[in-house]
């Protein structure tokens, strides 16, 4: 059984940095993406950015896009992928969410519904 553990929310001043975290176990070979999702309070969940094992990503380019800001990175040895944050504004403050694809499927996507595994989630607070 996948498990996916996130860990390195907080709470930061706007222009600050973060490092998330997301430990995975459970997948039996390497092959698999893996996504990082937000939900800010009142809002849908959405794709933030994602990575497959070919190091592939993708990042959101919606209006509030964090595309430049955010760097998805995977560390294989570990299992884990990591989202580095930075130039953060009050409107990244929400839930940041770990996904995991199922086994096999490695093309990187930002749609929830392409997604089988996800974590407890992460808060993450930014402040003007």
């Amino acid at each position: 059984q996948v498990q996916l553990v996130e860990s390195g929310g907080g709470s930061v001043q706007s222009g600050g940095s973060l490092r998330l975290s997301c430990a995975a176990s459970g997948y039996t070979y390497s092959s698999y993406c893996m996504g990082w999702f937000r939900q800010a309070p009142g809002k849908e969940r959405e794709g933030v950015a994602s990575i497959n094992s070919l190091d592939n990503t993708i990042y959101a380019d919606s209006v509030d896009s964090v595309e430049g800001r955010v760097t998805i990175s995977r560390d294989a040895a570990k299992n884990t992928v990591h989202l580095q944050m930075n130039s953060l504004k009050t409107e990244d403050t929400g839930i940041y969410y770990c996904a995991g694809r199922p086994e096999g499927l490695e093309g990187v996507s930002l749609t929830l519904s392409e997604y089988d595994y996800w974590g407890q989630g992460t808060e993450v607070t930014v402040s003007s």
